[in-house]
């Protein structure tokens, strides 16, 4: 099989959460043990750092490992979904994984995991970490996929825990109040591993993730307690940050989330030097400043076009979109184009009541078959007073904001990761 083929295997034989939802998700971790044991626990081999959360996930994992890199520490980093390229999953320092290997590895042991018949993430999840031992990293941050306790990735004793948030999200999987879906990105807190919580959240989660981190004697920082002097100044689509630790620390992330990624990362970072990793200041400083180029994330606030303005920005529920919109508010423009669409496991009702009413909408359908059907959005959202057309791809939508917008209008771009995934191959 070539590159191509190999692809449409691993998709066709192990369906991807992702793409088609509820039907490719697996409960437990005894696919990935017993894949961990074929693969000879390949992440034993280096160090790693362990990153679940609601939001903030991605753009923290990509964060860590800038820094990480630019210190001087081979860098693994394992995320998903990717928005282009399968290979964005699986990076050292920065690179993708290669071709080559990804062929290679479902040829070779091929007859030795089809029996075990595991889900695309375990697989690839278990690819990744032989890919980092054959390249010899230091260390690796590995991005949880979907809650923690019964995540793929659990199988490792990390480093370093980080959860970034609380937020509602996957409920049918992790539970449907916040402290039940904290219970699930606890478990990701292993006995004396040091755990960094990004968002305090309700007083119930904080004490949640402390009597959890107790139990286990695994020293607990909340971000916002150590991080209790960050000031930030947004300068043109960068944040400005301030601590007495790190003066100026310039952010090329522009999200509003990103304020609260900083303290989390910062944190982290402490903790990592206590456990003895080099962090020169200039590392830190770097890391935030060229996260882009050295770990290659997209879909974080990102600006596709200038005149008329494009951003898009993969928040896909109601605790991340937010922080989303309230950034829209705050941009000059005359008027307010958005392309969306969401996927159809997502709370609707919830996304649809932070949306702006004064806005031209282009509902749209992402191609994949977790895609909500645009002309079913298009109904729920006339309930909340926003109006538009719908249209059956992203492309279509996105030609037909182009073409309806001025020079000084702002379009926006988002609702799903998918959305995204189908709009940057628009502008490249």
């Amino acid at each position: 099989m070539n590159y191509e083929e190999t692809l449409d295997y691993l998709y066709s034989q192990m369906p991807e959460y992702q793409r088609i939802g509820e039907r490719a998700y697996k409960v437990g971790l005894s696919n990935s043990l017993a894949l961990d044991r074929i693969f000879g626990h390949p992440h034993r081999h280096y160090g790693t750092i362990h990153v679940a959360g609601t939001n903030g996930k991605g753009s923290t994992s990509h964060l860590l490992a800038a820094i990480l890199q630019t210190a001087g520490y081979k860098t693994g980093l394992y995320t998903s979904p990717h928005l282009i390229d399968f290979r964005e999953r699986i990076r050292v320092n920065g690179a993708m994984i290669e071709k080559d290997f990804v062929v290679d590895f479902v040829e070779k042991y091929k007859d030795q995991f089809e029996p075990v018949m595991p889900s695309f993430f375990e697989l690839t999840m278990e690819m990744a970490f032989l890919w980092f031992a054959e390249q010899e990293v230091d260390v690796a941050v590995i991005e949880v996929g979907l809650g923690g306790r019964l995540d793929s990735t659990n199988i490792i004793t990390p480093v370093l825990s980080i959860i970034t948030n609380i937020g509602f999200d996957h409920m049918k999987f992790l539970g449907d109040t916040l402290p039940q879906i904290a219970v699930e990105k606890a478990g990701i807190i292993k006995p004396g591993v040091p755990v960094v919580i990004g968002e305090k959240g309700e007083k119930e989660v904080e004490q949640l993730f402390r009597n959890k981190a107790a139990a286990l004697n695994a020293p607990i920082r909340f971000a916002e307690e150590e991080v209790n002097d960050l000031s930030a100044v947004r300068k043109g689509s960068k944040w400005i940050y301030h601590t007495r630790e790190y003066p100026v620390i310039i952010g090329e992330l522009g999200g509003f989330a990103q304020k609260k990624n900083t303290r989390t990362v910062l944190t982290a970072t402490r903790l990592l030097m206590e456990q003895g990793f080099t962090i020169p200041h200039n590392a830190v400083y770097q890391g935030f400043s060229q996260v882009i180029s050295l770990t290659g994330l997209q879909g974080r606030w990102q600006l596709l076009q200038e005149r008329p303005r494009i951003i898009c920005d993969i928040a896909h529920n109601a605790h991340g979109l937010h922080d989303v919109m309230e950034q829209l508010k705050a941009e000059q423009y005359n008027r307010l184009h958005l392309v969306f669409g969401m996927a159809n496991d997502k709370d609707t009702e919830s996304v649809l009541s932070l949306l702006p009413k004064a806005c031209r909408y282009y509902f749209t359908r992402a191609s994949v078959e977790r895609a909500l059907d645009e002309h079913l959005l298009q109904e729920q959202a006339a309930f909340h007073g926003l109006h538009g057309e719908s249209f059956g791809s992203v492309a279509e939508a996105v030609a037909e904001a182009i073409k309806n917008a001025d020079e000084n209008d702002c379009i926006f771009i988002g609702g799903s990761s998918f959305v995204v995934a189908d709009a940057l191959p628009l502008f490249i």
